[in-house]
């Protein structure tokens, strides 16, 4: 350890100043000392010290008073703060202030010049800060990226935001379909009115039609999204179709309408599971948004800006280094942007460090994956579905996992034993093991085509 490194302490218990000092000095610490808050101040104002090690009461004086905006001056500087009130206030008090690491009293003296060495490690270089400079402006954009394929995305937006086509988006869930359709909103016509949101999954029945009234009442003059358009069985197409012509069919009616979708819905009308006078109705403006995946040159954008999100929701400013960029461009994402989102989210809130790492951003993939671990005696089913479970789980998933995640599985179940039975209900129901009313019921709900009605 060299002396270019300055530690400035501050503790108005001299035998603690006096241990520390000690200690510091022998690791060869450059160490400058004082028992207020006041001195502190100025000479990290002055831009005195490469760390700070302070206690958090210094006569009539708090540490906390002072040190949002002793970090607003010097955003770089870690603070290391210890405290004898060893209370869950005290310790979310430094972290809310920014503190690097809290350490209560009273401490093992080889650990706390482990945080201080540890502190001193790795600092922003001046490439992490000009990265989290331009992350500042980026992350006001409604969305992010500059890659060939989010370039088609700006284009169709380009073209469709200042009309009242209807929108169809479609992507894989986390991938941002939501803030594509708040984007289309924001520069339309009717961005001074409402953005309604209307999530279909699960959705059926009456309910769901008594659900799509009020909202179509709600988004009036604005813009109705509906999520999980391909959540809807057989009766939710139908009921939602009547609405829409209903609605078409009121003159007073005045909202834009946009609607998502995990699948692609062209394919489910050409297999029979969705109805084609509803993919026309949606499929006038199509906008595909690609994954994660595919545009892997947007991924270090997209990390710094949430970054920058996560400091202005309250969480302590962090930056990447390179091998943290490169660490999340090796990964495949399959929760998609909401999955970078929530890791960085985590890096931010229990790393106590400001440089993230590569190593830091493997070991949090690694146990967000472990979370989700299972044995390995699963069969090849069960593996399918935790697969889609881990995926749905690292993106955040919407409501109505359980119903899509059972579609999953009834519908292949049910369409191969139609299909082996070639239509034959009572057969299929008999082959499954459940009611033929049952399995009439579960036809009609996933819209699935039977070859045959008996």
């Amino acid at each position: 350890m060299t002396t270019t490194n300055r530690v400035l302490l501050a503790d108005d218990d001299a035998s603690v100043r006096l241990v520390l000092q000690q200690a510091l000095t022998r690791e060869g610490f450059n160490v400058r000392a004082t028992n207020n808050l006041s001195t502190l101040s100025k000479w990290v104002r002055e831009g005195e010290g490469d760390i700070v090690v302070s206690d958090v009461y210094m006569g009539d004086e708090s540490l906390f008073d002072a040190l949002s905006g002793l970090k607003a001056a010097r955003p770089d500087l870690p603070f290391i703060v210890m405290s004898g009130q060893n209370n869950v206030l005290t310790a979310l008090s430094a972290a809310g202030g920014g503190a690097y690491d809290y350490v209560p009293k009273p401490f093992d003296l080889d650990d706390l010049v482990g945080a201080v060495r540890r502190a001193l490690t790795i600092k922003p270089d001046a490439k992490s800060r000009a990265s989290a400079a331009a992350a500042e402006k980026e992350e006001r954009l409604p969305l992010i990226g500059r890659s060939a394929a989010m370039q088609e995305v700006y284009r169709v937006l380009a073209r469709v935001a200042a009309t009242d086509l209807i929108v169809l988006i479609e992507g894989e869930f986390g991938a941002g379909k939501e803030r594509v359709a708040r984007a289309i909103h924001g520069f339309s016509r009717r961005k001074d009115y409402p953005f309604v949101f209307a999530s279909l999954a699960g959705a059926s029945g009456d309910t769901l039609e008594a659900t799509l009234r009020a909202k179509f009442a709600e988004a009036a003059h604005g813009v109705l999204y509906m999520s999980g358009l391909d959540d809807l069985g057989a009766d939710g197409q139908a009921r939602l179709a009547r609405l829409l012509a209903e609605l078409e069919a009121t003159p007073s009616a005045d909202l834009r309408l946009i609607a998502s979708s995990q699948t692609h819905l062209a394919e489910r009308a050409a297999a029979g599971q969705f109805r084609r006078d509803l993919l026309f109705r949606f499929n006038v403006a199509p906008i595909r948004l690609p994954p994660l995946r595919e545009r892997l040159e947007d991924v270090a954008d997209l990390a710094r800006a949430f970054l920058v999100r996560a400091r202005r929701e309250g969480l302590p400013h962090r930056v990447l280094d390179q091998s943290a960029v490169e660490a999340l461009r090796r990964h495949d994402w399959p929760g998609n942007v909401r999955e970078l989102e929530n890791l960085l989210r985590r890096a931010a809130a229990l790393r106590p460090e400001m440089v993230i790492t590569g190593k830091e951003v493997e070991d949090e993939l690694a146990g967000a994956l472990g979370q989700a671990a299972t044995s390995g005696s699963e069969d090849g089913l069960s593996r399918e579905i935790v697969a889609r479970m881990r995926q749905e789980l690292a993106a955040g998933p919407e409501p109505g996992l359980y119903d899509r995640l059972l579609a999953d599985v009834e519908r292949p179940m049910i369409e191969t034993a139609l299909d082996v039975t070639r239509g034959n209900q009572i057969r299929a129901a008999a082959l499954l093991g459940i009611n033929r009313n049952t399995l009439r019921k579960k036809i009609q709900l996933l819209g699935l085509a039977t070859g045959r009605d008996d």
